[in-house]
């Protein structure tokens, strides 16, 4: 394992300009996947269509660095939206990975790495039975199909700005009042799928017991990003998930957290790990996915004993997948996590708080209104004068133009940030003094960017 940096070691932030990088490769590349693939790209945000410009096509990574096809080098904070909490093409993970090929890919069988990962997940995550599935997507879908099986109940709560995934279900807007059904957020996705569906403002707990008082005996769960980091990073207030918890118990419901983001990439135990173990309280349900992966389409879903019993072939609540399980992604996932020791954990935090302390201190310089969230180790940087940003309305007020400014005078600098003003920003292991470094050298000139932007 790669020893922790002396971050204080580090130097003083350059003043130095960025400069401009060659982009002939991605571009040519980007066009010929425009023909082929509809917007070029394979999921949205990586188009650059938030902050403009041409998205980078990577050729390769190791550590803390990718590299394009143009040979350009970056500085990597976003580890694959979360998954690579060791970095890229770690060792060890890649020659158990190896071996694992070598034995075969799929078997459409039970195999022993699933075993294994499945018990290294219920004794690090409050659950005590784990169902594979190989996408976070799926992990949401079938919890809330388990959850209303469990209950015999049909609605499903859920929380703006919160994003569970693509399921039709999920994909909903608040209507105009506090408890008014949710209508489709997407052209594609019937009224009749999210008819069941009620829409919360986060951190709110007023909303939340007037929705229970209002559908005392219709609600089959409540969903909630365990600290949402689709809109930003927005940690729940202090007790806010315990109060969820609660308040699904007190009224027959299933309490859900979505760790896809948070599970094994905050904290050792993921955001449970900072609330829940401590306070005392455990979710009923739990869905998992990135870091569990280790960098492969992995995902999980997990909980109370009971109500894993419901599903298929122990009960009636029917979920299948031919890859769940899949042996290269279940050695990989084990893999990361065995690796994933509270040395990795505290070294990552220290990395996390330089570079967020830099940047607030580079953009405080620059005159540019910001504030910085974290839950752990995942933070984002939210370009807006409101002050703690705590739903989605808040994060709504962070200033895009001002944020495409930054990040392109970051990348032009070596280093490469979420194209979206509303992802969190992700650190691995891997990154040491001169990965850190680089990142403060770009940070004076981004932060004027962003200022000239708002000028």
């Amino acid at each position: 394992m790669r020893g922790c940096p002396d971050f204080a070691r580090v130097g003083p932030l350059s003043d130095n300009g960025p400069v401009p990088r060659p982009t002939a490769a991605s571009s040519a590349l980007f066009e010929r996947a425009r023909s082929v693939t509809p917007g070029g790209v394979n999921s949205p945000v990586r188009a650059f269509n938030a902050v403009g410009g041409t998205p980078r096509f990577i050729r390769s990574a190791a550590g803390a660095w990718l590299t394009d096809v143009d040979g350009n080098e970056y500085v990597d904070l976003i580890c694959s939206w979360g998954p690579m909490l060791l970095g890229h093409a770690h060792p060890e993970v890649q020659a158990q990975v190896a071996a694992a090929v070598a034995r075969g890919t799929s078997y459409g069988a039970p195999t022993e790495p699933e075993v294994e990962l499945a018990e290294e997940i219920v004794a690090r995550a409050p659950v005590e039975k784990v169902r594979f599935v190989s996408s976070g997507t799926e992990a949401t879908m079938s919890a809330i199909r388990l959850a209303r099986g469990f209950t015999g109940r049909d609605v499903v709560v859920k929380f703006a700005g919160c994003y569970h995934g693509h399921v039709d279900a999920l994909l909903a807007s608040a209507g105009s009042g506090l408890a008014t059904f949710a209508v489709p957020g997407t052209p594609g996705v019937p009224a009749s799928s999210t008819e069941l569906t009620l829409v919360l403002p986060y951190n709110d707990r007023a909303a939340v017991e007037k929705v229970f008082a209002e559908y005392p005996d219709r609600i089959a769960c409540l969903i909630t990003e365990a600290s949402p980091g689709n809109m930003g990073v927005v940690p729940p207030e202090a007790g806010f998930n315990a109060f969820l918890a609660e308040t699904c118990r007190a009224h027959g419901a299933l309490f859900v957290s979505d760790e896809v983001m948070t599970g094994f990439r905050v904290s050792r135990q993921g955001q449970w790990g900072l609330d829940g173990a401590v306070e005392g309280w455990r979710p009923d349900l739990v869905t998992f996915g990135k870091v569990m992966g280790g960098g492969f389409p992995a995902a999980a879903f997990g909980g109370r004993a009971d109500v894993m019993a419901r599903l298929a072939p122990e009960g009636p609540v029917y979920q299948a997948g031919t890859l769940s399980g899949n042996p290269i992604a279940t050695t990989a996932g084990l893999a990361t996590l065995r690796l994933a020791t509270d040395e990795v954990y505290a070294h990552i935090g220290a990395a996390a708080e330089t570079v967020k302390s830099a940047a607030s201190d580079a953009l405080r310089q620059a005159g540019v209104a910001h504030v910085v969230q974290a839950t752990g180790t995942m933070f984002s940087v939210f370009f807006t004068a409101s002050g703690r940003v705590r739903d989605f309305d808040d994060a709504l007020t962070t200033d895009a133009s001002a944020y495409a400014a930054f990040f392109h005078a970051m990348l032009d600098a070596g280093v490469y940030l979420p194209p979206s003003a509303y992802e969190a920003w992700f650190l691995s292991s891997a990154h040491d003094d001169r990965a850190v470094q680089t990142v403060l050298d770009a940070l004076p000139a981004a932060a004027r960017a962003a200022a000239a932007a708002q000028a």
